[in-house]
């Protein structure tokens, strides 16, 4: 059975359990990062801190694909969250202007830190770096560009890509009528996920291999980084916001069975041919995981992450995502090929989630909500309401009257290697 809440009712409804559940999607990203065991940056040692092997070992498979879970997440909330808040008539540039603050401030302070740091000496030249600037750098095959200065950045080249893209593809998903018309568009999504993957093995030249992974570069880079094949992500994202808002979400997916599903989701990803593990194992339950957590929202049913603390934690999660590549791989590097017994080890990775924690919090507190307050409407707007602040996040949905708000999305994330990376 459907749920029977009304269209009216779902587009007044705010979506903090969607911001709650953000953190949670970034910090599968950092538990993945925290495990690799070649860092993406020189001189290219293991970040896992483990000196017990066996131990080491299972840190890395248990979270081996958990980054990857986390970007998927971020792209299927992007395109939600934008369908959510979206209204007819917005202006296309007042809507790319706000998507740009929300990437941009934040992406070129940690890039400026990067470049300071590692990046800098790591460059061969102009042609790595530029591209990673302007976020167009993951559409070039070479992980020299592609994974370059700040390795978490690629899920950003995306991002950029559905943010152009929003307002040309939002304009044909609003005429679709009826569930069948819903849902069926929605498997539509799933078959091209799939199709992208059966075309990198089978199509993608599968040499040279990755000295990381079971298949090669550029089946990595086709599969995985390139932002074209990730739009059947983001427009399924855009669907599930129209099947919420239309009242066709069944009511017997609610929560606690998407997270189930999302569980086995993981582990089918993880015995999974490896190209499988990017998405097409766990998108029907991340899509399962936001349909549910929006309708609870919409519906006024409480959920734990709804609370102060976890819509917090949801609200600095793009900046805890895109600073990992220099709180975790620049400092790890810093102390050497150095492991550590496992009280130690686990009080480093407590260590690199406080100061990705604290770095995200700058990131959102200093540069993300001023540039928004400051830039995020037009002038006309602030002279009009010079009291008002644009909320920060997109996946705080709003009203359409209200000021749209941009994800990671990842963050993020939903970026460590040419071969393990989210």
């Amino acid at each position: 059975m459907a749920s029977t809440t009304s269209s009216d009712a779902a587009k007044r409804a705010k979506l903090p359990s969607l911001t709650g559940l953000r953190f949670f999607a970034a910090l599968s990203v950092f538990f993945f990062h925290s495990s690799l065991t070649d860092s993406p940056i020189p001189p290219n040692a293991p970040i896992n801190p483990f000196a017990d092997a066996s131990i080491a070992d299972w840190w890395s498979t248990a979270f081996g694909k958990a980054g990857y879970l986390g970007v998927s997440f971020f792209f299927v909330l992007s395109g939600f969250v934008l369908a959510w808040a979206s209204k007819p008539g917005e202006r296309v540039t007042a809507f790319l202007r706000r998507r740009l603050l929300k990437i941009f401030p934040n992406h070129v302070v940690v890039f400026a830190a990067a470049m300071l740091l590692f990046a800098g000496s790591a460059v061969t030249g102009v042609a790595d770096w530029l591209p990673n600037l302007f976020l167009i750098h993951t559409w070039w095959p070479q992980p020299t560009v592609n994974l370059s200065v700040n390795p978490p950045s690629w899920s950003l080249g995306s991002e950029l890509l559905f943010y152009m893209l929003f307002p040309a593809l939002i304009v044909p998903i609003r005429k679709l009528r009826g569930k069948t018309a819903l849902w069926g568009w929605s498997a539509a999504m799933v078959a091209g996920m799939i199709a992208i993957q059966l075309i990198a093995t089978y199509f993608v030249p599968d040499t040279p291999k990755s000295t990381i992974t079971p298949i090669s570069g550029m089946q990595f880079w086709f599969g995985y980084l390139l932002p074209a094949g990730r739009l059947f992500e983001f427009v399924l994202g855009i669907l599930l916001a129209r099947i919420v808002l239309a009242g066709f979400w069944p009511r017997q997916i609610g929560f606690g069975v998407s997270a189930v599903l999302t569980a086995l989701g993981y582990a089918a990803a993880l015995v999974a041919p490896f190209q499988y593990g990017f998405v097409v194992a766990t998108i029907i339950p991340v899509a399962a995981l936001i349909g549910a957590t929006a309708n609870a929202d919409v519906e006024g049913r409480h959920t734990f992450l709804r609370s102060r603390p976890m819509v917090w934690l949801g609200e600095v999660s793009f900046g805890f995502y895109l600073v990992q590549g220099v709180t975790i791989f620049y400092l790890r590097s810093l102390l050497g090929t150095t492991t550590y017994s496992v009280p130690v080890a686990l009080l480093l990775i407590v260590g690199f989630f406080c100061t990705s924690l604290l770095g995200g919090w700058l990131l959102f507190r200093f540069v993300e909500m001023p540039a928004m307050r400051r830039f995020g409407r037009s002038r006309r707007q602030r002279q009009q309401a010079p009291a008002a602040v644009s909320a920060p996040y997109e996946n705080r949905a709003r009203v359409p009257s209200q000021a749209p708000t941009p994800a990671p999305a990842p963050t993020p994330v939903p970026a460590a290697t040419a071969g393990r990376t989210s």
